[in-house]
Order: C-alpha cells, then structure tokens, then sequence
C-alpha cells in the first residue's frame, strides 16, 4: 500500500507538472513540502511501534526542517519574502536538516540522556559553523561566480558524509532495529546524495516548476515506504568485533566534524571557530569521563552479580572460595580462630520430587533468607555451596561462638511456615584455631565429614568435628 500510494504522489505531481504548475511553479512547491512531511510522518508512526523512538523522531525532525527550507522557497516565488531575509532563512534550513542525522549517526545506543545532550550540543554547533560557512559564499554569489560552486559542493560534501556514515552503520550494526533503522537512513541518503548531486549541477540552470522537480520528490518517497515496511530478515551479520568497532568509534563522528569545519570558517569567523574547538575538545572530553563512569559502574555490576548466586541472592561457590582463601590467610597471620558450617537440606530430592521445581526453588530461597537473617557478625559469610548445600564462614572465632551460630540457624530454619510443610537442615561444623596444623582442603573435609555424620545420627542437628581443635580449646 505505500508503494502505491507513492506512485500515486508522482503521478499527481508530474500531472500538475504537466497542466502547468501554475506562476512561479506554485503547484510543484506543494508537492515538494509535502513529500518530506509524508516521510516524516512516516517516521513518526515508525517510532510509536520501535524500539529506537527516538533516532526516527530525529529523522523526522530532519523532514520537518527540509520541508520548512522549500516552504520558504514557496514564499520567495509568491513575491512575499524579504530579499535580506529570506534567501539566508532557506539556507539555514536546510543546513540544519542535516543536524538530527549527523547526531544519530554519531550516537551509541544505550546511552545516558547527558551523553546524548551532549551530543546534541556538538550536533546543532556543527550546524552553527556549516550555516557561516556556506552563508559566507551565499553572500557573495552574486560579486563572485565561483561563490555558488562552492555553496553546492558543500552540500555534496555534506550529503555524501550522511551517505557514507550510514552505509557504515548499517554494515557494522548487530541489533535487528538499528540495523533497520541504519538500512533506512543509508538508502535514503545515498538517493537523496544521487537526486540533490544532479538537480545542483546537471540540472542547476532549471528553476522550480520543471520535470526535474520529480526527482527531488523520490529520496523522500522512499523514506515514507521503507519507514512503512517492517524490516527484512537479515541476511547476514557483522562480526562482533566490526560491531563494537563502529560502535566505540562513532562517538568521534561529531568532535572531528566540528574540528574540520571550524577550520574552515576561521578566516571569516574566528570567534565561532574557536568555540568548535572548544566544544570538540571539551564535549568529546566530557563524554569520555561519562561513559567511562557509566562502564565503571556496568563493571562493578557485573562483578556484584558474577559473585551472587542467582536464585537465593546469597554468594556463590566462587565467592565463597575466595572469602575462605582470605580469612585463612588474615587467621595465619593473626593466630585467630577459624570456623566453617556445611549446611544441606534434609529430604530436599523427596520434596522436589512430590512439590514440584517451582516449590523446591522457593524452598531454597526461604532456607538462605533464613540463614542470612541470622548470620550478623562482621566478617561472617553465607554462600550457596552447590545444589540444596549452603555454607557459613565463621571469621575470628571460637569452636564455642561456631557451634552457637549452627544451633540458630537450625532452628531458624525448622521454625519457617512453607505452605509445603516443615523443613529442616543438617549442619556439619568444623573449626581451626592453629594455621600449622592443616589447610584449608581438611577444614573442609572435616566440615563434610561432620555434616555426614548429622545426617547419619538422624538428620535436623549439628554435628561437630574437633580434630583440628588445638589441644586445650573447650569442646562443647
């Protein structure tokens, strides 16, 4: 349907073309503002139902500022624009126009509304200095014959730039939506690159109201349709590493642009150049600080929930083995004692088995809520030991002050009210007061063998192993 519907707008158009548009090419001027406002219009009804919003708002902001370029026009061929005003509003416009797609081009996805106002702030001072320098040969076109080339090839230059970032991006972009977005953005761009490149300089003798005018149309037409349409499967993928290449070094898009063209308008505009390269240095340097602030924190994340395990919340075996390591090493240099619980659930298989998965999930969770409600000593540390298994590292205590905390948590836990019935746990003690006289792997052996022996004498009890105790050390 929008393909036909496109057809239909340039048969209408090259009709009105052919009646004759009317003084002045009246009648080819509304269609040519209507074409990017349909396209925009398209964006916006692509933005409602995508998950990039805001890069299609961007775009269709790009339509809604070319469109108002060629309304200007409009007036100008209905004799009622300034001749001091108007001819520079135009222009303004559609140096503007490029603005929204410079920035999404330029722009990462996932980033925070700072790095994007920043961005946005490079973008429209980007636009700024492109408005002075091309304003600078508009004033002079008409002492200086070269003047005019020089406003078109700036054009060429900046249209080929939008062609050739977004081919890129659309190459190098791994997420189906942006890759959509980005096919979009290119083949519009290199269309509308092809279409303004013959209407600047094939056909730049024709004023409005000619066949030509048709071509200004299609890049836009083609907008509207490939918005419309859902997007294709993709046929093949960029390469992980080519996709976070493009992605890392497109936020350098905006600062070099700056750069480039403040170096162009410094002999005619020192000041506004200036302010390029301090916003290029300084918004590129602050981006910068953001996104490493930003990686910092996904880092620190990430490490939180690589030592958390996933169900209970409480650590993990990986966690639990580096605390073990630590505490040994801080009790060999402090002389202070050392205990470890292994704590299992009793019967866990037989309740998976009649409650199902889901229960026996909740049943791990309320065991490690309960046992982590209980474990309040600084420096003591509960971990998920491996399936129904938890244990409790028990820093700079006594065998007393161990086997203490196992009578809690066994009774913590055979107090809860599950809607299943009442559960238990067995609890397997150990405790190591003189570093001399084993390692870590036999206070663990001597843990499990303890927690062996509480399921073996009946299972809901704490069991004590004293092998490691120093001679002397009470013995509960």
């Amino acid at each position: 349907m929008p393909r036909v519907l496109a057809l239909l707008f340039l048969l209408c158009h090259g009709l009105v073309l052919a009646l004759g548009a009317g003084p002045a090419g009246v009648g080819s001027f509304v269609f040519l503002v209507a074409a990017p406002l349909l396209a925009g219009a398209a964006c916006l009804r692509r933005a409602r139902r995508g998950r990039v919003a805001l890069d299609w708002y961007a775009i269709a902001l790009s339509m809604l500022l070319w469109a108002g370029g060629m309304a200007i026009n409009l007036v100008d061929a209905l004799g009622a624009a300034r001749a001091d005003l108007t001819p520079r509003a135009s222009l303004l416009l559609y140096v503007l126009y490029a603005v929204p797609l410079v920035f999404i081009l330029a722009r990462a996805r996932h980033e925070r509304p700072s790095i994007s106002l920043i961005d946005a702030s490079m973008a429209a001072l980007l636009g700024v200095l492109f408005f002075v320098h091309t304003g600078y040969f508009a004033n002079r076109i008409d002492a200086d014959t070269a003047a005019m080339s020089n406003v078109r090839y700036m054009f060429d230059i900046q249209n080929l730039c939008i062609a050739l970032f977004a081919l890129v991006r659309w190459l190098a972009t791994d997420t189906a939506e942006r890759r959509n977005l980005f096919r979009v953005l290119a083949l519009y761009a290199l269309a509308y690159l092809l279409s303004a490149g013959y209407i600047n300089h094939v056909a730049s003798q024709d004023s409005f109201g000619a066949y030509n005018d048709l071509l200004i149309d299609l890049p836009f037409l083609l907008l509207g349709v490939l918005a419309l349409r859902p997007a294709p499967h993709a046929r093949f993928l960029p390469s992980p590493r080519l996709a976070r290449l493009v992605q890392a070094g497109g936020p350098i898009i905006l600062p070099l642009l700056l750069l480039v063209v403040g170096t162009l308008v410094v002999d005619h505009a020192r000041p506004l150049a200036v302010a390029g390269f301090v916003v290029a240095t300084l918004g590129f340097g602050l981006r910068s600080t953001l996104l490493q602030a930003d990686l910092l924190e996904r880092q620190a994340a990430l490490d939180q929930l690589a030592r958390k395990d996933a169900l209970t919340g409480v650590a993990n075996r990986r966690q639990f083995d580096t605390v073990l390591q630590a505490e040994w090493n801080r009790m060999r240099r402090s002389g202070a004692g050392l205990g470890l619980l292994l704590v299992d659930i009793d019967h866990f298989k037989a309740f998976n088995d009649a409650h199902g998965h889901p229960a026996g999930d909740r049943c791990l969770q309320a065991v490690a809520a309960a046992l982590q409600a209980n474990v309040r000593r600084a420096g003591d540390s509960l971990a998920r030991y491996g399936g129904e298994e938890f244990a409790v590292i028990v820093a700079d205590s006594t065998l007393d002050d161990t086997v203490l905390l196992a009578e809690t948590l066994r009774a913590a836990v055979e107090t809860l009210a599950l809607p299943e019935g009442t559960i238990t746990i067995s609890i397997g003690a150990s405790f190591l007061q003189n570093p001399g006289m084993a390692d870590i792997g036999k206070l663990l052996a001597e843990a499990d063998t303890a927690l062996y022996a509480a399921k073996h004498a009946g299972r809901n009890r704490v069991a004590v192993r004293t092998a490691l105790v120093a001679p002397g050390a009470a013995v509960p």
